[in-house]
């Protein structure tokens, strides 16, 4: 397993992350979330050996992973990160270049091989597209693919899905973890984005203020925010006085209850209505079937 043990790291003398520690087990995978600028990218450059460690220690299985200061190439030979800047062969074809490093001795299987990934990342339409004349989403999937053509032991993804196109994304996160678990493969993913997480992850972590603020399962970490930072992450939420972070599906609009409020607008997000109410001089935000008056005095139940 991947183990990580009271890491530290500064640029000059910003303290970027301090005393982290976690363990990530073969075939996993992990999230890491968190804002912008809270660590996520430097920890993954940190996994791979990028830069070299203040304090702490960083071991895959039995093999210690190490800076610049003690290897002349970057990065383990079993590992590979996929960073938000695509370091691809512009010139050549997408096929191209996800079989960059794979052998010529075998050109079959090496195609077959090829077809299998195009396949992963839904860009069977392209296999003959000069990378140049791709778009950022397609640019990012070719990356992804060609990070996983030999089967690394682990893959280090930075925000990967984050020039993908909304309608792609979905079929294409199934499509990846799916691949990448049944491959054996451990994942460890940085975002900012609940979707690349509840679905996939079996373990993550909450960066912020350059510590680990949360730790545990998706479903543990949803169902227990432990702030309004946290419960940020994964949707719209209420501070309630005196029933502290309740989302906003937990709330319900019935006949009579103690808490009454006045509707002040509806949103419509698609299959439910966003129902912005005043409750004493608070805004609080519920979700409904139907959009509602506003001015209409309505009561809502907290469900748990």
């Amino acid at each position: 397993m991947l183990q990580v043990k009271n890491l530290s790291f500064k640029y000059k003398k910003q303290a970027i992350l301090e005393n982290i520690s976690f363990s990530v087990k073969a075939g996993e995978h992990f999230s890491i979330i968190g804002e912008s600028g809270s660590g996520k990218s430097t920890l993954l450059k940190l996994l791979y050996g990028t830069y070299n460690l203040n304090e702490g220690t960083i071991f895959w299985k039995e093999n210690q992973i190490l800076g610049p200061k003690h290897n002349l190439i970057i990065g383990p030979e079993y590992m590979k990160y996929v960073s938000q800047e695509f370091d691809l062969m512009p010139f050549i074809t997408v096929s191209e270049n996800i079989g960059a490093f794979l052998s010529n001795f075998y050109p079959e299987e090496k195609q077959e091989r090829i077809n299998e990934l195009l396949n992963v990342v839904e860009l069977q339409a392209y296999a003959h597209i000069k990378v140049k004349e791709l778009s950022g989403g397609q640019k990012q999937r070719v990356a992804i693919a060609r990070a996983i053509a030999k089967q690394p032991e682990i893959i280090l993804l930075d925000e990967p899905f984050s020039h993908i196109d909304n309608f792609k994304k979905q079929s294409l996160r199934r499509s990846l973890f799916k691949y990448l678990k049944e491959k054996h493969i451990t994942c460890i993913v940085a975002t900012h984005d609940k979707d690349d997480v509840l679905s996939f992850s079996e373990n993550m972590i909450v960066l912020h203020d350059a510590k680990i603020m949360e730790e545990g399962t998706p479903q543990y970490i949803f169902n227990n925010p432990k702030n309004e930072l946290i419960a940020s992450f994964f949707g719209e939420f209420n501070t309630i006085e005196s029933l502290g972070i309740i989302y906003a599906h937990q709330l319900k609009k019935v006949t009579n209850s103690n808490l009454k409020a006045t509707v002040n607008h509806s949103y419509f997000k698609g299959h439910f209505y966003l129902i912005e109410v005043d409750i004493e001089g608070n805004k609080v935000f519920f979700e409904h079937e139907t959009a509602l008056e506003k001015g209409e005095a309505i009561c809502l139940t907290i469900l748990k």
